[in-house]
């Protein structure tokens, strides 16, 4: 670092190191040029960040060694101003973090996004913070110190979703990205962007692998904790510069994407912008200044870069995007999962870094707690840049000691410092994971510890490392404990997380949270929990001895539908339309674990009634909203807002989204829904306007599209019968309110055209049952045919389904369906039956869950079949009694030859005059046939008679067949008349 009583640094100053460098290239390179061009190029990257007269302070992101050495660079003197790698947006939001508990992230959020695709919204970003973080405690600082200012210079929230490349350019980045585990949805930044402070992390996947492959490591962490980490940890200041600066180079040269490095430009660009404009416009000094950045960033080749340039980046506007900021709870495990760490990373830097302070005799900067509510600043509050809660300035040295420089070469063939080895630290690892193995289900024993310590020492060997890591126990737990299957929850890799000191989550204190959250707190602190504990909570509520713990019922079911599942979860207790609420309730409250959700819903209003109207109007207007996403919308602002005016747009709004489905697939929800919605309001008031309209829409509405869905394959019968159920349910409504019968009419004719599907064509005749379009005798003797005919049987569990179907919304067809499945099952031989079975009692599972459907068939059954076992012997169903009758049905010539041979005037009398016993046979619903007539020496005979009925109908009914003296006496009657 140069200072004005400190002279420039030689250009010479690394000579021997670029000498050295371009000796190598040519030993291992068969074209030594290009290869020393740019090894010679990390030289003079180190070179000019050193000579910048405004300091550059490299880090990494959450590195020990980093917050180490800014501990160190603060303590020993303080500047004037500091400039760190940050949103500038952000800055305001420092002054919450007095309340929270770290870990946790900066966060910008934005419902809408203006000036960006429509598929971006939510936009949401957030910046991790950790306390081992160099920019953590330069926060701190800056916060603290009464003579130093903090300055965020970075772009904007607003310009990192700008500088996003658009989805066309994303799918050919995503090949090399690394790939995410399957957790990560349910991390706590949830799908917010992440901003790296000092992120050294390469993108360019080809390098990272062989630089993985020649150090003989897993993960890039691992590498940079042997290879950086811990050289530099214990260093001086200006070895840790020059090693950062050679390290960032080389990423940036070497291990970077063009798109990544075309991003980091113009964040430079930006950054230097700042900076210069800052320092000028309050007449600071550049040696005044400390510029804390990424190690990649230190070494940047823009025109910008340098306090000495007079050039100067015409920064773009924001958009009209309106941002709101807070603070959000964070963890490790967000934060591996969110970066690309892998896990356990962050605790093993923390404890290394706790370890450090306590040999370095070092403490790291605190924020004092406020003392009072009223002292509390507002997050989403905008504060100028460099506000400060500092009341006493301190004195600034007048000049600044000269560093050291050029001795990177020697730092660099030095070898490592040796270090008193730790046996009582890795035997304690060895024998807590196999109690921990033990504990979760694990074989493990005393001679697995033994294992686990041998095969750390034999791994660190291989890795040229003087003493195990916490990554050489790691791979050798996994190695002598982990199984096949894993017993229980937990895995050796989890195992190991938590014995090294586990995930760590943070929390947002009472005044730093946005309105709406504080609001949910006091609205619940009267119910009998801890809210704020991280366990879950159950919360048991009585009404009738605590009748004021209903506004706070009613907060928490409004809750079930804003926050996810896992937050607020009821264990007994429902809010049903018309039902009053009950009067004991159970609930799961995890507010304290799951606290970023309610801090994200701060983000979208001020109470938490307003954010559920926002969300039901969003729902419900969205432009993939469909018909049923309204009506539950409409049922929700019903139950929990109580607001007429809203309830009447969600229903219009539902009405007309009817209008343009398409298709039926939603038919079932929507029956469901809008038949909830008539009963409620039938019960209590009048159909209001927009249920009315609601309903003769749909009914026209699903008329006009029976043809098609008849004849549409796509169209499922399960749907096909729900929009039928809803005609023909709904239909005396519809009718009352001005709609005809004739569109059902019309439609079902032209449907009869097109249809025929068979479990579509089932459906069909029982609307045409129900309309008097046919008769279910013609049914009877179409059915008939199909069970004699062996090469139709294959198509019955089809019919059979339809019919099941048509019971949603008529009883008419319960009655043949039973009829028809106990022929099947008592007409058709094994051979035939058993094949069919499965198909039948597949096709029966699938109705076991609609409403009303099985219940329909079972009671028909039970109205048909014996009830007692005694009555079964003797019993016939009504279907045989009427084939029994038709075979032995009585013709007035063989049976009345005998029984009238003394009176032949009445034969004469009926063949006289045939039209009477038409009518009277007509009259019973039977057919008469007249034979012919014969000479009058054999008109008695048994060939010369009028048979009622046919073989395929009964002679009446059983009741006639069994009183017959009430018709002989109806005879005689007719005879003396005449």
């Amino acid at each position: 670092m140069s200072s004005p009583n400190s002279p420039p640094v030689p250009l010479a100053a690394h000579e021997a190191l670029r000498a050295q460098i371009r000796v190598a290239a040519e030993a291992f390179a068969t074209d030594a040029q290009p290869l020393a061009t740019i090894l010679a190029g990390l030289v003079d990257d180190v070179e000019r960040a050193m000579r910048e007269p405004l300091e550059i302070f490299p880090v990494c992101h959450h590195s020990p060694s980093s917050a180490v050495h800014m501990v160190r660079r603060l303590r020993e003197r303080a500047p004037r101003v500091i400039f760190m790698e940050c949103c500038e947006d952000l800055r305001p939001l420092l002054a919450g973090l007095a309340e929270c508990t770290l870990p946790v992230a900066l966060q910008a959020f934005a419902s809408e996004a203006e000036g960006f695709p429509a598929d971006w919204a939510p936009l949401n970003l957030v910046c991790p913070l950790s306390e081992f973080s160099a920019e953590y405690q330069a926060i701190l600082f800056g916060l603290t110190e009464p003579g130093t200012e903090l300055v965020f210079v970075d772009r904007s929230s607003d310009h990192v979703f700008q500088w996003k490349p658009k989805p066309s350019e994303q799918k050919a980045a995503v090949a090399e990205a690394p790939a995410e585990d399957d957790e990560a949805l349910a991390h706590p930044h949830g799908d917010a962007r992440g901003v790296e402070l000092g992120s050294s992390l390469p993108t360019l996947s080809s390098f990272t692998e062989v630089l993985l492959r020649n150090a003989r490591v897993a993960h890039y962490s691992e590498w940079w904790d042997q290879y950086v980490e811990a050289p530099v940890i214990g260093s001086d200041y200006a070895h840790y510069r020059e090693v950062f600066f050679l390290v960032g180079s080389l990423i940036r040269r070497l291990g970077r994407r063009e798109e990544d490095i075309a991003e980091d430009e113009l964040r430079e660009r930006f950054m230097w912008t700042r900076m210069k404009s800052y320092l000028t416009a309050h007449g600071l000094r550049p040696q005044e200044a400390l510029y804390i950045c990424g190690a990649a960033h230190a070494v940047s080749r823009v025109p910008e870069f340098g306090a000495e340039s007079s050039v100067l980046w015409d920064i773009p506007p924001v958009s009209g995007t309106k941002w709101r900021y807070g603070l959000l709870p964070s963890s490790y495990a967000a934060i591996e999962r969110q970066f690309g760490h892998p896990p356990g990373s962050l605790s093993i830097a923390d404890d290394r870094w706790r370890s450090e302070l306590r040999k370095a005799r070092l403490s790291a900067f605190k924020l004092p707690k406020k003392s009072t509510p009223a002292d509390a600043t507002d997050p989403g509050e905008k504060l100028p840049q460099g506000t400060s809660t500092a009341k006493k300035p301190r004195a600034i040295p007048a000049s600044l000691p000269p560093s050291r420089t050029g001795q990177l070469l020697g730092f660099l063939a030095q070898p490592p410092p040796t270090a008193d080895e730790d046996q009582e630290t890795l035997l304690s690892w060895c024998t807590g994971i196999v109690a921990l193995a033990r504990k979760h289900g694990y074989m493990s024993s005393t001679a697995d510890s033994i294992a686990v310590y041998q095969t750390s020492m034999l791994l660190c060997h291989l890795r040229n490392r003087a003493h195990p890591t916490p990554w050489d126990f790691r791979d050798a737990a996994i190695t002598c404990l982990e199984k096949d299957q894993v017993p229980k929850r937990r895995d050796i890799n989890r195992l190991c997380d938590q014995l090294l000191g586990g995930d760590r989550i943070g929390r947002i204190g009472y005044d730093s949270m946005p309105p709406l959250a504080r609001d949910v707190y006091d609205r619940l602190s009267l119910l009998p929990v801890q809210l704020e504990a991280r366990n879950v909570q159950r919360a048991l509520l009585d009404f009738t001895k605590h009748p004021d713990w209903l506004p706070a019922s009613d907060l928490l079911w409004k809750l079930r539908c804003l926050l996810p599942a896992e937050v607020v979860r009821p264990i007994m207790g429902q809010r049903q339309l018309g039902a009053a609420p009950p009067h004991q309730e159970s609930w799961d409250l995890a507010l304290g674990r799951y606290q970023g959700s309610i801090i994200q819903l701060g983000y979208e209003g001020i109470t938490v009634e307003f954010v559920l109207e926002q969300r039901l109007r969003r729902k419900a207007f969205a432009e993939t909203a469909r018909t049923v996403d309204a009506l539950e919308a409409v049922e929700q602002a019903i139950l929990f807002l109580k607001s007429e005016r809203l309830v009447t747009d969600l229903g219009s709004q539902a009405r007309a989204l009817l209008v343009s489905e398409p298709d039926v697939r939603d038919a079932a929800a929507i029956y469901a829904r809008i038949s909830r919605l008539i009963h409620y309001y039938r019960s209590f008031t009048r159909l209001p306007e927009w249920c009315a309209d609601f309903v003769t829409t749909g009914y026209s509405h699903y008329c006009s599209l029976l043809p098609t869905t008849f004849h549409d394959r796509s169209a499922k019968p399960a749907d096909v019968a729900a929009m039928l159920q809803f005609i023909l349910t709904l239909e005396s409504l519809a009718l009352s309110l001005g709609c005809e019968r004739s569109e059902l009419i019309i439609a079902i004719r032209q449907a009869a055209l097109t249809a025929t599907d068979p479990v579509k064509l089932a459906l069909l005749w029982s609307v045409e049952c129900v309309l008097q379009l046919r008769n279910l005798s013609s049914l009877r003797e179409q059915f008939d045919r199909v069970l004699d005919n062996p090469v139709a049987l294959g198509t019955l569990p089809a019919w059979l389904n339809g019919f099941l179907l048509s019971l949603s919304f008529t009883p008419v067809m319960s009655s043949f369906t039973v009829e028809l499945m106990s022929k099947a099952f008592a007409w058709l031989p094994d051979e035939v039956l058993m094949p069919w079975l499965p198909a039948l009692l597949m096709s029966l599972r699938e109705h076991a869950q609609a409403s009303g459907t099985l219940a329909t068939l079972l009671k028909e059954s039970a109205n048909v079949f014996p009830r007692t076992l005694s009555s079964l012997e003797g019993w016939n169903p009504p279907w045989e009694q009427r084939l029994t009758s038709t075979s032995t049905a009585k013709s007035l010539s063989p049976a009345s030859a005998k029984a009238n041979s003394g009176n032949p005037s009445a034969q004469a009398l009926l063949r006289s005059y045939p039209r009477t016993v038409e009518a009277l046979a007509s009259l019973l619903g039977q057919p008469v046939q007249w034979h012919d007539e014969r000479p009058a020496d054999e008109a008695t005979s048994e060939e010369s008679r009028a048979v009622i009925g046919t073989p395929s109908e009964p002679i009446g009914s059983p009741l006639l067949v069994a009183h017959p003296a009430t018709a002989q006496a109806l005879a005689s009657l007719l005879l003396n008349e005449a």
